[in-house]
């Protein structure tokens, strides 16, 4: 029987390990198919606290990694989880992995991130990081002065937009409709911003590169059918994000888009079983706020595991 299985590797799950390694608590990480979570695809994270000029994602959570490996913290990496179920009486769960493992445990703390939705672009997994992103917050740094390219139609991407258009010379958001689905206040932000331009019924179907990264995006009219080139330098996709969160139908409270309800800091519906980071965090979705969550899921664990 464990104490404590945390699933997911990112900053939430890697914090909460190191927090409960500290505890004594000899925590099990299931890491997954992604270790590290998303910021091993970002090549330069510039708002982790401490680093001046920037730190490498994959750097900065190989280095998460090592320094939980050494406070003891043990890694299952490769199977995913499958299925969580209580065991009877309240003694704890069953986590079943992929490959057919099965662990019991006192408490899980999940930590499984959620995925960035993107197009389907020919050269999306090669220029991401290198004028694509899903994360504006985390990149638009890089484009001052410099011309973007935002895809959406929902509040997410006037966000994106608007925090964009404080940076950037230029924003073109794009859409594949007449209209937004976002929220009347959000779009009277964006339509009466100078910097920012609509393309209505239109949407991106490749992009253009050179050997430094992204130089234009194709666009198609889809009332026309017609296609043209537009010169930019960072292409933003904001139509949305999927919480992993499919093992856990049935087994905490699930909001209608999937993210996980917490209540109390990082308590789910489920006694014993704790969320933090993107999984439950549909607002910020942010690594630094993720670790903060992950610290405060391992202290929450930890004083569940001493009442019980």
């Amino acid at each position: 029987m464990e104490q404590v299985i945390i699933i997911g590797s990112g900053p939430a799950g890697l914090t909460s390990a190191i927090y409960c390694a500290r505890a004594a608590l000899e925590p099990l990480v299931v890491a997954g198919i992604q270790p590290g979570g998303q910021l091993t695809t970002t090549t330069v994270v510039e708002n982790w606290p401490g680093f001046v000029g920037g730190v490498d994602g994959p750097k900065l959570m190989e280095d998460m990694r090592t320094q939980a490996e050494h406070l003891g913290v043990r890694f299952a990496t490769g199977p995913e989880v499958s299925r969580i179920a209580a065991l009877p009486s309240q003694e704890g769960f069953l986590v079943e992995l992929s490959d057919s493992a099965t662990y019991k445990t006192k408490v899980v703390i999940v930590a499984t991130g959620a995925s960035a939705l993107t197009l389907p672009l020919p050269q999306k997994d090669k220029l991401m990081g290198y004028g694509l992103s899903t994360c504006a917050v985390c990149d638009g740094f890089f484009y001052r002065n410099k011309r973007v390219v935002v895809v959406g139609g929902g509040d997410s991407a006037m966000e994106e937009a608007s925090h964009l258009a404080k940076l950037a010379s230029e924003v073109v958001l794009v859409h594949r409709k007449d209209s937004f689905r976002a929220s009347k206040a959000m779009q009277t932000r964006i339509l009466s911003n100078p910097k920012v331009r609509v393309f209505w019924n239109t949407e991106v179907i490749d992009t253009t590169a050179d050997s430094q990264g992204l130089t234009g995006v194709i666009f198609k009219d889809i009332k026309t059918g017609e296609t043209r080139t537009w010169q930019t330098d960072g292409l933003f996709m904001a139509i949305g994000h999927r919480p992993n969160t499919s093992f856990l139908q049935g087994v905490v409270e699930l909001d209608d888009q999937g993210y996980v309800v917490t209540h109390n800091g990082t308590h789910t519906t489920m006694p014993g079983i704790f969320a933090a980071g993107d999984v439950e965090d549909r607002l910020y979705r942010q690594a630094i706020t993720a670790s903060g969550r992950g610290c405060q899921a391992a202290l929450q664990a930890e004083r569940y595991l001493a009442g019980h």
